[in-house]
């Protein structure tokens, strides 16, 4: 029985005027692009092409938000760190996200890492834009391509980079890794009032 049997798309916004009331609880999806965001979302919420996957880096180009449950809300953002969208429409990204930042009901951010890279320099600078009140969360993704060994290394290291300002988590939607944590956290978050 999936915990968000209600997950739906609910809309895109190229523009912040676009974004859904700001009203209830919602929680950011971000990563570098292939690092396997979308892919997890749908694992997470057990709905199969949900949020739309490619094998191509960079086909996330506007913020995409998704219901899970009355006033509960996921937000998949466009990937960074890859130059394939046309540089005015990456402009335009920085500025969507600014504005989402500073959304009431924004309770936190899921990093989306690939696991055989660890948090990079760009995944850094997320952490220092999250306001304090806002908790971070780190999906090392496709961790199955780890083994046991390189998997703790790297789980060690992101934890010590991210001194106590957030939560790290092997994960693999292939191998089902972590997903159940995922889960308990996003709902939590979700839950939760604002700065607790």
């Amino acid at each position: 029985m999936s915990r968000f049997p209600r997950a739906e798309f609910l809309l895109s916004a190229a523009a912040p005027g676009q974004f859904p009331a700001d009203r209830g609880a919602e929680v950011a999806f971000v990563g570098r692009s292939n690092a396997g965001k979308s892919t997890a979302i749908n694992a997470i919420v057990q709905r199969q092409g949900l949020a739309r996957t490619s094998k191509t880096p960079g086909r996330t180009r506007l913020l995409n938000f998704f219901e899970l449950a009355p006033m509960q809300r996921i937000v998949d953002l466009p990937g960074y760190g890859y130059a394939t969208g046309p540089e005015e429409e990456r402009r335009t990204w920085r500025p969507l996200i600014d504005s989402l930042a500073t959304r009431d009901s924004l309770r936190g951010w899921f990093l989306i890492v690939d696991a055989r890279r660890g948090l990079r320099e760009g995944d850094e600078a997320l952490t220092e834009w999250a306001g304090p009140e806002q908790r971070i969360h780190v999906l090392l993704t496709k961790a199955d391509k780890l083994n046991r060994s390189d998997g703790a290394k790297v789980l060690k290291s992101s934890a010590a980079t991210l001194a106590g300002r957030g939560t790290v988590q092997l994960f693999s939607a292939t191998a089902k890794t972590g997903v159940e944590e995922a889960q308990r956290t996003l709902e939590n978050w979700l839950k939760a009032s604002p700065a607790s």
